[in-house]
């Protein structure tokens, strides 16, 4: 299920600002998707790799989580240099390696990984709850907040529920098979757990009712800004600007 192993600390990242922390990223990730040049890339691809060392995180979940991301990246490397059109670097019998379809690759692993390493460390390094209640202060839509933290809540509550329906199988000594059976067994199982879901959403909401639920999440932390957070502000501003120069207008 969701862990949160990276939101404990009390590293420099760990006490910024999680509004900030959540502009930093949305804003840092949009600007590596659109650019194309290999210099603003390798500056943001630094950057990115140097928060989770200013986070303090523990290196080894860090690339244990990259490594899997870079599993489909493996995969398109093998694909695109054969399937993009352009200029041949290298035939292997039938098949013809292009230029394009190498620098393509690259691109794409350059910021898989600068978005990846930054949304660690900037997103992952606070709670759910805490990442709801700044989105709610960015007066992001509070429908979608209350969906965040309302399935963050009640998706180990059905988790629990599905590992009780599996538990129940096996007691009736069902064990699973490639045949019609298991897989009548599993569509029961699953719809069953629709319906508990469904059950229990209304309880829940009921129980918010009278607890006098009135549409709003409150929060124990208040947010606020110090001159720290200001510092974060401004060197990552000037990275991104930096980025978005070498990008637009040093190629002129």
């Amino acid at each position: 299920m969701i862990s949160e192993d990276f939101a404990v600390g009390t590293s420099p990242v760990h006490r910024i600002d999680p509004r900030l922390r959540v502009v930093a990223a949305t804003v840092f990730s949009f600007l590596c998707a659109v650019c194309n040049r290999f210099e603003p890339l390798l500056l943001c691809l630094v950057m990115a790799a140097t928060l989770p060392l200013l986070a303090r995180l523990e290196l080894r979940r860090v690339l244990r989580r990259l490594l899997l991301v870079n599993g489909l990246i493996l995969f398109l490397w093998a694909v695109l240099p054969l399937t993009t059109g352009g200029s041949p670097v290298l035939n292997i019998g039938p098949a013809v390696v292009t230029k394009e379809g190498l620098l393509l690759s690259a691109r794409i692993t350059l910021k898989s990984n600068a978005i990846f390493l930054a949304l660690i460390a900037l997103m992952a390094t606070q709670s759910v709850g805490t990442l709801g209640h700044a989105l709610n202060r960015l007066k992001v839509p509070g429908k979608l907040v209350h969906l965040l933290l309302i399935t963050y809540r009640y998706v180990f509550v059905l988790e629990q529920e599905y590992l009780r329906l599996v538990r129940a199988a096996r007691v009736r000594c069902f064990t699973p098979q490639t045949r019609i059976h298991t897989y009548r067994t599993y569509a029961y199982l699953i719809g069953m757990l629709f319906v508990r879901a469904a059950v229990r959403a209304e309880r829940v909401h009921q129980a918010m009712i009278c607890r006098g639920f009135s549409g709003r999440f409150h929060s124990l932390k208040e947010f606020s800004f110090t001159g720290v957070d200001f510092a974060w502000a401004a060197i990552i501003a000037i990275v991104l600007l930096a980025a978005g120069w070498l990008e637009w207008i040093a190629a002129i």
